[in-house]
């Protein structure tokens, strides 16, 4: 790991960093570096975890877990990491992006007993405890310590959690890291691994972009970072870069193209009036194994889980109004197979990991195509078969808004929304037949 240097001691260079600043760093020789996966050791042909040459006990967790070939992403991104390259990697949801920084981390890290070696910062709660869960299984016959870190909880439960054991990792969310380490509760002077998960979330947000460059600034400038996204604009890759010591950049698929492999994915056409009805039915007609039902507000996923309970579907909802202990209780049951249907904003979109997963409804549309993405992402994960339905209203939308985010109107109507999303990802997204085969979407 070569040093780098810290990004400028003044917080508002990153903030309101302009990509056109770092516009001719980047050419040499003709070629754009930025546009360039370079790959390394990445060529060696690896057809099983063992080949990365992990530890034993790693490898040994590994297959406890049921791993048993590496992901493409996996295949690009872990050869490059172990070595201590710096890695920035956007690639497809549901590829593994999670285990790639959970195993090269643990493969690398000597844990020091009361000394963080490790630090892993995500934009939700929700996240960072399934990265954290990650973590603890991966490294069951090893000593390294995790811990999760997040706000909603009173600080002082989290004091008494670091007086009592100091983790060799730490994950959580900006704002309670940096409160900690402003505080003195955490001391992050050994840190020698830095992970960014959804990358892009966090630093398009800018105060949480502002709390990762204080939390940056607390770290030693010799460390490795490592930073992950589904989705990464040219404006959020130069931003990433500057936290980098010239990283191995991966990019699984051109992200111009949604390839979630064995994902079926169909839309029908109906009013506002029709959806609960067309929603039964579907539910009614399927076959599956767990649902997740996309809908737009905390007020319509309650009343839309009320509606499913009262219809005697094993329904369940996450939205952002729960309180936190709320929302982690009711993750956890929807991951132990307690329910099978969870109701959510788009606050579960992004990052969540739940296998059994191979049904999503986008009860209400996303506002834009990435939206669509990070939610489609949910079935079909790790190239296993999944079924993506989206309900396209063709009423008219309420209370059309001028603000823009990433380029997309807000209150665009469905079918423009879908129009984007064929035009963005050039993927075709077909009209929901009479019947569907359950083998097109069910893994055997």
């Amino acid at each position: 790991m070569a040093p780098k240097a810290s990004p400028k001691e003044d917080d508002d260079y990153l903030v309101d960093f302009d990509e056109d600043e770092a516009g001719d760093n980047n050419i040499e020789d003709g070629k754009d570096k930025s546009k360039e996966t370079k790959k390394g050791y990445v060529a060696v042909n690896s057809s099983g975890f063992k080949d990365f040459l992990l530890k034993p006990e790693l490898l040994r967790a590994v297959v406890d877990c049921g791993f048993e070939h590496p992901s493409e992403v996996q295949h690009e991104c872990i050869p490059v990491a172990v070595l201590g390259f710096d890695v920035l990697c956007q690639a497809k949801s549901g590829m593994g992006k999670t285990a790639v920084f959970v195993l090269t981390i643990l493969q690398q890290l000597v844990p020091v007993p009361g000394e963080v070696g490790c630090v892993v910062i995500c934009h939700t709660r929700e996240l960072a405890f399934q990265i954290c869960h990650e973590f603890v299984r991966f490294s069951k016959y090893l000593d390294a310590k995790t811990a999760v870190f997040y706000g909603g909880i009173n600080v002082s439960v989290h004091k008494q959690q670091l007086q009592n054991e100091v983790p060799n990792i730490i994950v959580g969310t900006p704002g309670r890291i940096l409160q900690l380490a402003k505080d003195k509760l955490l001391n992050l002077s050994k840190v020698k691994y830095f992970v960014l998960d959804e990358c892009d979330k966090v630093l398009q947000q800018l105060d949480m972009r502002k709390d990762v460059q204080e939390i940056f600034k607390l770290t030693p400038h010799e460390k490795q970072v490592q930073m992950f996204s589904a989705t990464l604009s040219n404006e959020i890759r130069s931003v990433a870069k500057l936290f980098m010591n010239e990283p191995k950049e991966v990019f699984v698929d051109d992200q111009s193209k949604l390839t979630l492999h064995g994902l079926q994915q169909y839309f029908v056409k109906l009013t506002e009036k029709e959806k609960n009805k067309k929603l039964i039915s579907v539910l009614d007609s399927l076959e599956f194994n767990q649902v997740v039902i996309f809908v737009k507000s905390t007020q319509r996923a309650t009343e839309l889980n009320r509606l499913l309970s009262d219809s005697s579907f094993p329904s369940i909802c996450i939205h952002s109004n729960l309180s936190q202990e709320e929302r982690i209780k009711k993750y956890q049951a929807f991951k132990n197979f307690e329910k099978r249907i969870l109701v959510a904003t788009d606050i579960f979109g992004r990052g969540i990991d739940i296998q059994r997963v191979n049904i999503v409804v986008n009860y209400d549309m996303p506002d834009e195509p990435d939206q669509y993405l990070h939610r489609v992402g949910r079935a079909g994960r790790f190239g296993t078969k999944g079924l993506a339905i989206s309900f396209i209203s063709t009423d008219a939308p309420v209370g059309a808004a001028s603000a823009t985010r990433g380029g997309y109107e807000k209150k665009d109507t469905d079918e423009k929304v879908l129009e984007m999303i064929q035009s963005r990802f050039e993927v075709q997204v077909k009209p929901l037949p009479s019947s569907i085969d359950s083998t097109t979407y069910m893994t055997a």
